[in-house]
């Protein structure tokens, strides 16, 4: 779930909204855009609108959502969905935690921070993470690992599971790659005379990237037979 920004013509002036979306992956690995909805501000209370939609809408459950590090999202989905697994996308958080450093800085920091989100564990991810903090770019950027201590409870779910999994869900690429298509299209026009213009046009991206989406991931056996053994019952029933 992710939002793309566009410029709209609204009583004589152009105004920032957001295009939300929300994609979705089947029990049989095809991704599926479940819904678009433009407003003004993306935030959790629209979220949960969305969230509320979707279930409306039929949707009977979701296994794990991935989200960007918006406050109030996870719980957003919880209120709707109890038993969903939120992830915190994890190259957000990364993204994040280079606010804090220069340029020149930023590689070192990534790099000094993979040890985190590559370990084996959740137990052993909180290690390395309190010997960031200990090192050189933790205690010039203290910050960091506060952040991450912060979301922990929504870092470490994607470590239940072996790494052809891992892969599929501890991050947010497949949105933000749909979402790319969707800006390219809306930059070209550079702004909408109204709110209508602008979801027809994502409207019509959206179709036309759908429409190539027929072969779930090589990984995704794999990736199944994992869900299958976590998610137990639940699994049984949405199959």
């Amino acid at each position: 779930m992710d939002a793309v920004r566009v410029k709209v013509r609204d009583n004589g002036h152009v105004i920032n909204k957001a295009v939300y979306l929300a994609l979705g992956v089947t029990m049989d690995g095809i991704k599926e855009v479940l819904g678009m909805w433009v407003a003004e501000n993306e935030g959790a209370k629209f979220w949960l609108q969305v969230v509320t939609e979707l279930i409306n809408r039929g949707v009977e459950d979701i296994f794990i959502a991935c989200v960007d590090g918006l406050k109030g999202f996870p719980e957003a989905i919880t209120s709707v969905f109890p038993k969903t697994v939120v992830q915190t996308c994890i190259v957000h958080l990364i993204r994040y935690s280079m606010q804090f450093a220069s340029w020149k800085e930023r590689r070192l920091i990534a790099a000094a921070l993979k040890p985190v989100y590559q370990a084996e564990s959740a137990a052993v991810a909180r290690e390395r993470l309190e010997d960031f903090d200990r090192g050189p770019w933790g205690q010039k950027y203290p910050a960091i690992a506060q952040s991450w201590r912060r979301n922990w409870e929504q870092v470490i779910p994607f470590f239940a599971f072996a790494p052809e999994l891992r892969r599929i869900i501890y991050n947010t690429n497949a949105i933000e790659s749909l979402n790319a298509q969707v800006r390219k299209a809306v930059r070209i026009r550079g702004h909408f005379p109204g709110e209508e213009a602008a979801a027809k046009l994502s409207w019509l991206v959206l179709r036309k990237v759908q429409a190539r989406w027929k072969n779930p991931p090589i990984a995704w056996q794999a990736a199944k037979a994992q869900l299958a053994i976590q998610f137990e019952d639940r699994f049984v029933v949405a199959d």
